[in-house]
């Protein structure tokens, strides 16, 4: 037997496994039930090291999706204090063109 044979009966494909038990679906829910991550990576086939690392790949994405929505929402409440300033300033117009077309009617 070659070694490159030899070597790929010891090698273990690095597949994922299916969507219901990837997180966050089921590997998480059954940390969060507060199983230890041994625990949970055991009643699921797989290593703790797997285990950790889509947890932490998870925490990582729901970091980054709270940082992007928290920009967005930054630039909403921006783009909102402008518009209300503006519509103030047309108000305050409005009053004075108001008043000044009072005194004509008057």
């Amino acid at each position: 037997m070659s070694a490159s044979a030899t070597a790929s009966l010891f090698r273990t494909p690095r597949s994922r496994p299916p969507p219901e038990l990837h997180p966050p679906n089921l590997t998480l829910a059954l940390l969060e039930d507060g199983k230890g991550l041994s625990e949970a990576a055991t009643e699921l086939g797989l290593s703790p090291g797997q285990l950790s690392l889509w947890r932490n790949e998870h925490l990582a994405a729901g970091s980054a999706e709270a940082l992007a929505l928290r920009k967005a929402e930054q630039a909403e409440v921006q783009r909102l204090k402008r518009e209300n300033k503006r519509l103030e300033e047309e108000v305050e117009i409005l009053k004075k063109a108001a008043a000044f077309f009072a005194r004509g009617i008057a």
